[in-house]
């Protein structure tokens, strides 16, 4: 199945057929469609919503899919704010994909509820389709045609006139810096530029909510920049973005919130901050200024040390739950055995270390009502 897919079938019924890979056409060889019309927008009234049903671009309550005696996802609940970036983090196998490819209509949910952009993912799956871009790993373009031509043909699919179709590719090149290789084939385009070409070609029927799956994934560090950069673009224009990834730096770079499954249900969800404060603990990295002094150092703060913690540093690490006051502690205790430092300094934990902590198969995850849910 293509990596990227758009809507664009006026049918109301639950099966659709996503957009398949065919012979190469000149954009202006597709016929003129008629566009559809958007349906009425619908709202969630359930008072027990965190935010107003308006200000929600994805609202899941208690997922359920099942496949033969496996549930991929046995109760799955979480919201997406509209103009927000929400990270789905999980260990492979956890449910991330079925539970967006329920809430992108590709499978139907055997339990619970699920609205997206204003419509029920179950009851109005053609609307929900119409609202939404879902990009995947790899891009799904014609290679024999131009970054332009590609564009000009995702519009003339989706309905727009010709002249409406070619002024949304000049928009979205120059809105993604391709102008200049907006002629070139797509077949000629780097890693970085094709991932930018596919998520524009979403974006030509200015969807409300975009799917992001693995978007950086086989990048280069400055193409993986390139691409958080126009996420970020996205939620600064208004558009809603859940994003699934293998790289939690990503998460913690571009995530207004997270969301973390685990065996088909969520385990966490909150901010990247809340989560590093609920799970992890920040230490102090002292390093002596002579690497022969980092024995004697660690004989001055030994019972500060964890019992496990390596001897084959140059650096000595100690866990800070009081912070400052442990900085402090750790200073006098340098200067009284008369151990120059050259560096100090407090880490908090990566977000790698929450993520490994929360998805420890021998951790308990308690319930609460806390910023921070951990279920």
């Amino acid at each position: 199945m293509p990596a990227s897919w758009r809507e664009h079938s006026t049918s109301d019924s639950d099966s659709w057929t996503p957009r398949q890979r065919g012979p190469a056409v000149s954009p202006d060889e597709v016929a003129d469609t008629a566009r559809p019309s958007a349906a009425p927008e619908s709202s969630s009234a359930d008072p027990a919503t965190a935010i107003p049903a308006r200000d929600l671009a994805i609202e899941a309550r208690n997922l359920r899919k099942q496949f033969g005696d496996t549930a991929a996802v046995s109760d799955v609940s979480f919201e997406v704010a509209s103009g927000s970036i929400v990270a789905l983090l999980g260990p492979n196998g956890a449910g991330k994909t079925t539970t967006v490819n329920m809430l992108c209509t590709l499978l139907k949910p055997d339990g619970g509820h699920a609205q997206v952009a204003g419509h029920d993912v179950s009851t109005d799956p053609a609307a929900v389709r119409r609202s939404i871009m879902l990009t995947g790993q790899f891009a799904a373009l014609d290679e024999s045609l131009s970054g332009r031509e590609n564009l000009i043909l995702f519009g003339r699919l989706l309905g727009l006139s010709k002249s409406a179709a070619k002024q949304r590719a000049n928009e979205l090149l120059e809105m993604f810096s391709l102008s200049d290789a907006a002629k070139k084939r797509v077949g000629q385009y780097s890693g970085g530029m094709r991932r930018r070409i596919d998520i524009a070609c979403g974006l030509v029927g200015s969807p409300k909510v975009v799917f992001l799956d693995e978007p950086t994934t086989g990048l280069d560090p400055r193409s993986r920049s390139d691409v958080w950069t126009l996420v970020e673009q996205l939620r600064d224009n208004g558009v809603s973005v859940l994003l699934t990834t293998q790289y939690l730096e990503e998460a913690d770079m571009l995530a207004d919130r997270i969301v973390v499954i685990d065996k088909g249900t969520v385990i966490a969800d909150g901010t990247a901050d809340q989560l590093k404060a609920a799970i992890g603990k920040s230490y102090c990295e002292v390093t002596p200024a002579r690497a022969t002094d980092v024995d004697r150092l660690r004989v001055a703060l030994r019972d500060l040390m964890d019992a496990d913690a390596s001897t084959e540093s140059s650096m000595v690490s100690i866990p800070a739950p009081d912070g400052p006051q442990t900085l402090v502690e750790v200073l006098r205790r340098a200067e009284a055995a008369d151990i120059a430092l050259s560096d100090v300094a407090m880490r908090r934990p990566s977000l790698d270390e929450v993520f490994l902590v929360l998805t420890d198969p021998d951790r308990d995850h308690p319930s609460g009502d806390s910023a921070v849910q951990q279920r």
